[in-house]
């Protein structure tokens, strides 16, 4: 059978920049195994597949697979799906300008900027919650790293769907540079039961973007992951809790992806109650069909 099929380059107005996400429409009779299969197949950070909505709340349902195994959520494919739904014609945005995603983790609201192909897409992330990094795990993190994590704002666990450990460095040359040990660093997420890493530090002033933001997640088949939204919106509800950003309505751009080619940007929100949204531009690179 032949289903509709997508790439979408996420956090990115350019092809083959941001974050590709491979998009599957017509996905209702396919089994998990089928949608492991694929993901293994496509070896992207991330591979969706797109199904009837099972609530009259929702517009359409996603089930999102790494290349090893199935995620909640997830913010690149969260966009890159709505965009490859919304340029295929197979849903319209509500009055209010907004889609409603199921998912394992529930509902997620997008909203839908305006300019036709050239509009952005925003998230509104799931409320995060987060827990320490005990000391133990944080001087491991450090083997791992090769390097020096910022104790002042010690690194906490954050779950927001995909769990990640969030962890601010000196600078953004420090995150640049890093070369982390990634077995070591699969063992340490098996053992605390975490997706991956996510690591920032802030940038030098005046440039387009605040922070340098990296992604890992080898436990899940990715290595380093392009442009990461959850790991993105992790890391602002980190600064968030850790009052790092000022008081009242905040928004920042951080930039990702230049160590893999990839150099996305992604636009944060955060609001005085702290609900971080997460948003970005998306643009199709491959279409065609999947024979399965």
């Amino acid at each position: 059978m032949k289903r509709s099929y997508k790439v979408v380059d996420v956090f990115t107005f350019r092809p083959l920049l941001g974050n590709p996400v491979a998009v599957v429409m017509d996905a209702e009779d396919l089994s998990a195994d089928a949608m492991q299969a694929v993901a293994r197949w496509t070896n992207l950070s991330e591979t969706t597949f797109v199904l009837p909505p099972t609530t009259a709340d929702a517009d359409y349902r996603l089930r999102i697979f790494t290349p090893r195994s199935e995620l909640p959520f997830a913010g690149h494919p969260t966009l890159g799906s709505a965009h490859a739904i919304l340029e295929a014609g197979r849903v319209a945005p509500r009055q209010s300008g907004r889609l409603i995603q199921q998912c394992g983790i529930g509902l997620v609201e997008l909203t839908i900027g305006a300019g036709g192909a050239d509009r952005e897409l925003t998230f509104r992330l799931p409320p995060a919650k987060l827990e320490p990094l005990h000391t133990a795990d944080v001087a491991e993190l450090e083997r791992i790293l090769g390097c020096k994590v910022d104790l002042k704002t010690a690194p906490a666990i954050v779950n927001v769907g995909p769990v990640w450990i969030v962890a601010q460095l000196n600078d953004a040359a420090s995150v640049l540079d890093l070369r982390p040990d990634l077995a070591r660093l699969a063992e340490l997420e098996r053992r605390l039961g975490v997706t991956g890493l996510t690591v920032f530090g802030a940038r030098e002033h005046g440039d387009d973007a605040s922070i340098e933001v990296r992604t890992f997640a080898p436990s899940c088949g990715v290595d380093e992951d392009p442009v990461c939204g959850s790991g993105n919106g992790s890391v602002a509800a980190f600064q968030w809790q850790r009052g790092l950003l000022p008081p009242g309505r905040t928004e920042y751009v951080a930039a990702q992806g230049r160590c893999v080619g990839r150099d996305g940007r992604v636009k944060i929100s955060v609001d005085a109650n702290g609900t971080v949204s997460v948003g970005g531009s998306c643009v199709t690179s491959v279409e065609g069909s999947l024979t399965l």
